[in-house]
């Protein structure tokens, strides 16, 4: 197996080793100032710009607690699925002549920190910051986690002050849904900014604007930016403006702290200098629980696979291959053994119950038998192994306990002649490669790549990895599937605005991915989060983002 860690771990270390000492000075209240202190699975502080990096723990860090979106999700409830609800827009209806069309009515009296109103103007400035080339406020490094989540958005027009109207390049019943993740950021502090900011051109001083942006940002979020320290720290504070008053936070400060190995996490909050982590250590679950902290987990719309290239040579071309690496992995031995109980053994994106799972005709279960069988009709066998190499991260959103994890399965599959290889990066490059693709040279001739993927909606869930014009650059069609009968269903359900139709259209397109043995499904998490007895009025939803308002601390 081999790592590319060396200098970058030992450096993560002295990271997380600061961060604690941060966290170990900060009392838990000043006052009558109540903090809440995080330990996150991240490496660094995702971007505070507006479009956060780190995958979606950036948007559940620094997007959905500093920015809005013009629709949000439902996080109230632990017992029901998370559904899109109005944000800053409080209604929104497609043309009924032109599908390509949707009018938005957005909220009024809302504000952003810096005080300037949000408005049409407001929305049609965050739009074209990603999509509008020549528009002085358009920043390449949002691009690639904006664009990528909303590719059908073309265009927004200013109606009035309180409307606006956004165009799509097709007809698309998804728009609603990939919206929740264009946050808006104020587009008068950015001018300021721009406006004072020093540069050989116009380009020089938007990218300096931004700088400066992300170092002192707003939103219209419920928590506003009170101090960051780039790859130590980011402390927010309670928005007493708020637009929803049953959502202003109920603590003073929350601060965020990067803290990427599982070790160091569970150590911190032991040791009482943080209040909450992020995935803690399988193997510290039963001290956790001893020691009086709450462990919340929740199954979550999450899937953690085995993404395989099919570009020309690769071995997983092969559907016998495909089916055989399904087959050879033991996912309640995973889960009673090394996660401790905390997963949900994957048989596609969905399990039975879910609308969209459909009728599998391939199970995808632990039968090495048959996998070996596979695996000799392929030619391969105990003399003759396949050497496949998949690229994962050491952390990061999502991401488990991703090296025990892929050990393990590269012990598994070695029983069903596989030679699995390792290439182990750091988390945010490894989503960055994800949007690069096989062909990529920062693949490092993977032809595998581990990413979590969300599958709250349609187009996270299915259509970025099975559409054919999903590949790079576009979006996370990593591995350049190029299945005729995906696109077609996915143009079905993209054009499908009947909600039990699409559902439909969208359940024979997960059956017909997991019949092709699309990816590797390991994997459901359930989110793992330790926390201080202190803490109440967490709700932890069926959603890969929580809601972190409702927290309230006791002395």
């Amino acid at each position: 197996m081999r790592t590319e860690k060396s200098g970058k771990s030992r450096a993560t270390t002295a990271l997380v080793m600061l961060a604690i000492a941060s966290a170990a000075g900060l009392p838990r209240s000043a006052g009558a100032e109540t903090v809440l202190r995080i330990g996150m699975t991240a490496a660094d502080i995702p971007r505070t710009l507006g479009q956060p990096d780190q995958g979606f723990e950036g948007n559940r860090f620094t997007g959905l607690t500093m920015y809005d979106a013009l629709s949000m999700w439902d996080l109230s409830s632990a017992d029901k699925p998370s559904v899109v609800i109005p944000g800053l827009a409080t209604e929104w209806k497609v043309d009924d002549a032109d599908k390509k069309k949707w009018t938005f009515k957005l909220r009024p009296g809302v504000t952003f920190h810096d005080g300037s109103p949000f408005n049409a103007d407001a929305v049609v400035w965050n739009v074209e910051k990603v999509l509008k080339q020549d528009a002085p406020q358009f920043d390449p490094s949002q691009v690639g986690v904006t664009a990528s989540r909303m590719p059908t958005l073309a265009s927004a027009r200013k109606i009035d002050d309180m409307t606006v109207e956004l165009t799509t390049k097709e007809p698309d019943s998804f728009l609603p849904i990939n919206l929740t993740n264009l946050f808006m950021a104020s587009p008068a502090k950015w001018q300021k900014l721009f406006d004072a900011a020093e540069g050989a051109d116009a380009k020089a001083k938007s990218q300096a604007a931004w700088a400066a942006f992300a170092r002192n940002a707003s939103g219209t979020g419920p928590w506003k930016m009170s101090s960051f320290t780039p790859r130590e720290r980011l402390e927010l504070a309670r928005n007493e403006n708020y637009w929803d008053k049953a959502r202003i936070p109920k603590v003073d400060k929350m601060l965020l702290l990067p803290m990427p190995e599982a070790s160091a996490r569970t150590a911190a909050l032991l040791s009482g200098q943080v209040d909450w982590i992020e995935a803690p250590s399988p193997d510290a679950v039963a001290e956790i629980k001893q020691r009086g902290f709450l462990l919340k987990t929740n199954e979550e719309p999450h899937v953690w696979p085995w993404q395989f290239s099919r570009v020309e040579g690769s071995p997983w071309n092969d559907i016998r291959v495909r089916k055989a690496a399904n087959l050879c992995v033991d996912r309640e031995g995973l889960k009673d053994g090394l996660l401790a109980g905390l997963m949900v053994p994957a048989t596609g994106t969905f399990e039975p119950g879910h609308p969209w799972r459909g009728k599998p005709t391939f199970e995808i279960k632990y039968d090495k038998p048959a996998a070996q069988k596979l695996m000799q009709e392929a030619g391969y066998g105990p003399n003759k192994k396949l050497t496949v190499k998949t690229q994962t991260s050491a952390s990061g959103s999502g991401q488990m306990l991703p090296l025990p994890m892929n050990e393990y399965l590269q012990q598994a599959l070695a029983e069903c002649y596989f030679d699995v290889q390792l290439d182990v990066i750091e988390w945010n490059t490894l989503f960055t490669n994800w949007r690069r693709g096989a062909k990529d040279p920062s693949a490092n001739g993977a032809n595998a790549t581990n990413v979590t993927y969300a599958a709250m909606d349609p187009f996270f869930a299915l259509v970025r990895f099975l559409q054919s014009s999903m590949a790079p650059p576009v979006s996370n069609n990593w591995g350049y599937i190029n299945n005729p009968k995906f696109d077609e269903l996915v143009t079905k359900a993209r054009q499908t605005f009947d909600p039990a139709a699409r559902d439909a259209a969208l359940a024979e397109l997960h059956a017909a991915s997991v019949d092709d043995a699309a990816f590797l499904y390991v994997a459901h998490d359930v989110a793992p989060r330790a926390m201080s007895p202190k803490i109440k009025g967490f709700v932890q939803p069926k959603s890969w983002f929580v809601d972190f308002s409702p927290i309230s601390m006791t002395p």
